[in-house]
């Protein structure tokens, strides 16, 4: 497994830049349907399960864009 530099407007970033990003919007929209449903209030500590949710949710792209890349 190898990933490349991402040319954007010249700049070359890491691949994982996007993913982090990406990783971000998802958990924003998670965050708020569950702050419209009130599900944070069931949470001890909703700072480290948003912490552990991004991970996790990072976790999931990279793995997703590996098993894709592989398969290119």
């Amino acid at each position: 497994m190898s990933f490349v530099e991402i040319d954007l407007f010249g700049v070359y970033v890491a691949p994982i830049a996007p993913m982090i990003v990406l990783a971000y919007v998802i958990l924003f929209v998670l965050r708020r349907i569950a702050g419209h449903f009130g599900w944070f209030d069931a949470i001890w500590h909703p700072g480290l399960f948003e912490f552990a949710l991004y991970l996790i949710i990072l976790s999931s792209i990279v793995l997703v864009a590996a098993s894709l890349h592989a398969h290119v």
